[in-house]
């Protein structure tokens, strides 16, 4: 029987912490939307381990489930697990400082096939982290980032399966390094206008085909590229 076995959300400013923050734990086979809106500086989506008063999870499992994320403020921070396949995931942030750790099924439990994961940005000085699949279980995903500010970094893993990763990029001094292998073919395309960029970016698929096109301008940085078909590592 499908259905949606646990839910337990909290949303509380704590009496010893400063700001706000949601505690999520789901479970359950059937599709859910989860929308999660934080206003102001310095909240926790948590968890990773979160902070603050101690709070952890967001940890979502399940086989399909669309995540909605918005915060708007500085110094905020998005936190979490995700088991899902058929995942869609919406992550909103505006303002500056702020931390998005996103780990996408790390232990293989349902696969993130089909995903479709859109990050948008605006700020500066931002840190954002996606890992998704391992052992190249991210069959047909579609990764997309529209980043707009300075100083921000990006790093990103994705065991691909005919995954597609696209960035488009505005602002100087940004950081960018992808880590796309797995055992299928892979897409990645960056389009970018800003000074003194860092793009490192690495494809591995195993004796398949890897496409790669980098569009950059601006002044000063350094720009590494790997690719191998082998699916042995590569690193600048």
């Amino acid at each position: 029987m499908n259905r949606l076995s646990v839910i337990t959300l909290f949303m509380m400013p704590l009496a010893f912490a400063a700001d706000n923050e949601i505690f999520v734990d789901q479970v359950g086979t059937t599709t859910v939307n989860i929308d999660l809106e934080q206003l102001g500086s310095g909240n926790i989506i948590g968890g990773l381990l979160a902070a603050a008063g101690s709070m952890t999870a967001l940890d979502l499992d399940g086989t399909s489930m669309t995540l909605d994320i918005n915060q708007i403020g500085d110094t905020n921070k998005y936190l979490g697990d995700m088991y899902a396949d058929t995942y869609t995931g919406y992550f909103n942030f505006d303002g500056d400082t702020n931390t998005f750790t996103s780990k996408m099924d790390p232990t293989n439990a349902f696969g993130a096939d089909g995903s479709n994961v859109n990050v948008q940005v605006t700020g500066n000085s931002n840190a954002m982290t996606l890992d998704l699949a391992t052992t190249a279980l991210a069959s047909s995903t579609d990764l997309d980032w529209t980043i707009n500010g300075a100083s921000n970094t990006i790093d990103v893993d994705i065991d691909v399966d005919t995954a597609t990763h696209f960035l488009d990029i505005d602002g100087s001094s940004n950081n960018i390094n992808t880590d796309m292998d797995g055992y299928a073919n892979g897409y990645f395309y960056l389009d970018h206008t800003g000074n003194s960029r860092t793009f490192t970016i690495d494809q591995a698929s195993t004796q398949a085909r890897d496409w790669l096109r980098i569009t950059s301008n601006g002044n000063n940085g350094t720009v590494c590229v790997n690719q191998n078909d082998q699916g042995t590592s590569v690193a600048c």
